[in-house]
């Protein structure tokens, strides 16, 4: 058996009941299930809709998006997360750029690498070669004054974490800013590169070895080893291409208003909801949220 979750922007969107019973109707499925009101709905099919993605680009021109997926299995155990973009909506290396002059050359090379139209490692490099004698307390700066959260993520954490789940935050920007992101969400863990300081002031250089997309999927490897977990037990988010091999490994890739050529390669794509949609995919109603 197969489910097949359509939810909307739960801020600006509304999904029509109409809509809803009629592509129940158009594919056979069961009782559609709304998990929240106007929000979120879900109906169980036998077969997986041969015409799945035509149907998804229409639902995309009204807001809505379309998950089809086993029944068997979609509740994890455990949230592998980026952070840029994915749980907070910055890049933090765009902002510290901001703050020395060099946003937009920066920002420039951050899309076309996110985009895996650069190596990951050698544009952040390049990147944070040019913060070069940057004050380091804009770092604090940047965190107190640049950074929000994506909308959702604490519903989000809170609620899996509820249910046993294993929440760890891994990603290809900073340590300095992942301890705090972690640390305000409910994270078990946080991995990413270290920016490295002297005398008050970045260096223009990065801890090695540097942590992109294989150590994403090592530490996919790591920590399903450590809790005793299979890699289909996991669902990971990510925007970028450097998320792409963590995505591809999870039981659940989820790819979050992310880069066109990274939600291709992706079954589950949400553009329109927010973070609690991984929570809908999984079957989560809105009264089990936390």
């Amino acid at each position: 058996m197969f489910v097949v979750t359509l939810l909307t922007n739960p801020k600006s969107g509304h999904l029509d009941t109409a809509l809803v019973e009629n592509l129940r109707n158009a594919w056979g499925g069961q009782d559609v299930i709304w998990l929240n009101t106007d929000i979120a709905a879900e109906f169980e099919v036998e077969i997986k809709p041969d015409n799945q993605w035509t149907v998804w680009e229409e639902l995309q021109k009204l807001g809505v998006d379309l998950i089809v997926q086993p029944v068997q299995g979609r509740r994890k155990k455990m949230l592998l997360a980026d952070m840029d973009s994915t749980m907070i909506q910055q890049e933090c290396i765009d902002e510290l750029a901001d703050e020395a002059g060099v946003g937009a050359h920066v920002a420039g090379i951050t899309a076309r690498a996110m985009n895996g139209e650069l190596d990951f490692n050698d544009a952040l490099k390049e990147r944070v070669g040019l913060l070069k004698d940057l004050d380091a307390a804009v770092i604090d700066q940047v965190l107190n004054t640049r950074i929000t959260y994506m909308p959702g993520g604490k519903t989000l954490l809170a609620t899996m974490k509820a249910n046993s789940a294993y929440a760890a935050l891994v990603s290809g920007g900073f340590t300095a800013f992942t301890s705090k992101v972690a640390a305000e969400l409910g994270f078990d863990e946080n991995r990413a590169n270290t920016l490295l300081i002297e005398d008050g002031k970045l260096t223009g250089a990065v801890g090695m070895p540097i942590l992109g997309r294989q150590a994403k999927v090592d530490a996919l490897e790591d920590i399903t080893a450590k809790l005793g977990l299979d890699e289909t037990d996991v669902m990971a988010v990510g925007d970028g291409a450097n998320d792409l091999g963590m995505l591809g490994r999870a039981g659940s890739g989820v790819a979050l208003h992310a880069k066109p050529s990274v939600a291709a390669e992706c079954d589950i794509r949400i553009n329109h909801g927010d973070l609690t949609a991984l929570l809908y995919v999984q079957g989560y109603s809105s009264s089990d949220f936390v």
